[in-house]
């Protein structure tokens, strides 16, 4: 796991650390391996430092036979070999970025020091990336362990000491079951990671999108997450700058009558690709494992959504339903519960950007499609009137004013998913101490309708709309969602 700060793309800072406890020899420990610090690291180890390798091929290959390759393309395997010292380094996601041996007291405490150097220097939240992997265990596949949960803990409960306004965000990119207790559970509840990303909400979101079907999204989010989270809360997204891996399980998958995962997984992958008939999408394969059969996909969020391919087809109607799309997500994300977190060009629909083709530096990775440079002619064109950047950045505004005059939506209030018994509509309710919002969406590009009955086992509700700012009309007992429309009813 590496420590980094959010700011714009997350990077890493190379540290470099001496340590001696008394009776020990010398050590040294370096932290944020990019290639700065790779070089720290090669510099020290030729001159006798300590470091946590491997002497033979043995032990990693044993490691390596329950262990997944997370970027098997352009970094296959889990471990290095260095020829200038003659060891194998543990190296999950590259080479240039080796994993921190935990076990290992004077790792904790060097990255204590690290934190809270970084909360002196101005810092309020720090982003704990790929947590899920600290810990390592012969025989598993060394994400998720016990001890985990117990080191993020402690490192909470240390900056508490010094820096009690610091914010730890966990990076935890994992199945629905596994990604709870990054929150807090159990004896850890209220004292791990103040904010988690909701990585299955936003899976969810693009998995009913593409299948027009919420059945599963409504299934797997009421089976797996709780209300209410205490000292927490989530990051609520639809898009950031890494890939979307389908954390769709087995075992999700088979409560929805004739769903396969796998076959599930496998068509979400060729739709956002651009591949499978009738898609809206435009994206890309990332990091195909051709022994495993897993896929995940790059692109932006309104070339996803559809707005690349309606513009190229100069299709109005077509941008109209994309437009409708991006907008639906971000006011799921704004009333679910957490904080919104909106990256970088989706507030005015910047779509992907293939350039990074041409530069050797990126070529090999297209999640670079869509880390764009921020395009400030399309962002000054939104005052203008610019089409469509305009109607989404005044969408998005109008969105986050309403989340704001909305008390029910605070973090402390509960989200229960309800199901309204509707294959294309996703609903929940936020409960607050003066009223009860109940928050309904339609995934699909035809109005749908439903009983205004199905409401009365949920609350009383005025058909008032918070978000549209008005009464909501009914005819026949029925309400009509216009196609991928959002209602905050109360």
């Amino acid at each position: 796991g590496n420590v980094d700060v959010e700011h714009g793309h997350p990077r890493l800072i190379p540290h470099t650390f001496r340590t001696q406890r008394a009776g020990q020899r010398q050590r040294w420990a370096v932290f944020g391996l990019g290639l700065t610090g790779l070089s720290c690291a090669r510099f020290l180890c030729a001159r006798g430092a300590e470091v946590t390798v491997f002497d033979t091929r043995e032990t990693p290959a044993a490691y390596e036979t329950t262990l997944v390759e997370i970027f098997p393309a352009h970094a296959p395997g889990n471990f290095t070999y260095y020829p200038s010292f003659s060891k194998w380094v543990w190296t999950t996601f590259n080479e240039h970025q080796w994993d921190l041996n935990w076990s290992n007291p004077d790792v904790f405490l060097e990255i204590v020091d690290i934190m809270l150097d970084l909360a002196n220097k101005g810092a309020d939240v720090l982003r704990l990336d790929a947590v899920a992997f600290m810990w390592k265990r012969m025989g598993t596949n060394c994400q998720n362990q016990s001890e985990v949960h117990d080191l993020l803990q402690a490192l909470r409960a240390a900056t508490r000491i010094a820096a009690p306004a610091l914010i730890h965000k966990a990076e935890a990119i994992v199945s629905p079951r596994d990604l709870v207790p990054y929150l807090g559970a159990g004896s850890h509840t209220g004292r791990e990671a103040n904010i988690a990303y909701h990585n299955n909400l936003m899976v969810q979101y693009w998995s009913s999108l593409a299948s027009r079907d919420t059945r599963l999204m409504t299934k797997t989010l009421a089976a797996h997450f709780p209300t209410v989270f205490r000292n927490a809360t989530w990051a609520t997204y639809i898009r950031c700058h890494d890939d979307i891996g389908w954390a769709i399980t087995d075992e999700d998958a088979s409560a929805i009558p004739h769903f396969s995962a796998l076959g599930h997984r496998n068509f979400l992958a060729d739709f956002y690709a651009g591949k499978f008939p009738g898609t809206f999408a435009r994206g890309g394969i990332f990091q195909e494992n051709e022994a495993t059969g897993d896929r995940r996909n790059s692109g932006a969020f309104a070339s996803l959504a559809g707005l690349e391919a309606a513009l190229d087809e100069k299709s109005s109607a077509d941008v109209d339903l994309s437009i409708a799309r991006i907008l639906m997500g971000h006011a799921l994300i704004a009333a679910f519960g957490g904080i919104p977190l909106i990256y970088m060009g989706d507030e005015i629909g910047l779509t992907n950007d293939y350039d990074f083709v041409d530069d050797p530096a990126y070529a090999h990775d297209n999640r670079w499609m869509h880390r764009p440079a921020m395009d400030w002619q399309k962002a000054d064109g939104r005052k203008a009137g610019s089409r469509p950047h305009d109607l989404i950045y005044k969408g998005v505004q109008h969105i986050l004013t309403r989340r704001r005059a909305t008390p029910a939506f605070s973090g402390l209030h509960p989200t229960r998913i309800i199901d309204l018994d509707h294959s294309h509509l996703f609903a929940f309710t936020r409960q607050g101490d003066a009223q009860t919002v109940l928050c309904i969406y339609n995934f699909t590009e035809t109005t749908q309708s439903f009983d205004v009955t199905k409401l009365n086992s949920f609350g009383q509700f005025q058909l008032y709309d918070l978000l549209a700012e008005g009464q909501v009309g009914h005819s026949d007992g029925k309400i009509h969602l216009m196609p991928y429309g959002s209602l905050w009813l109360v």
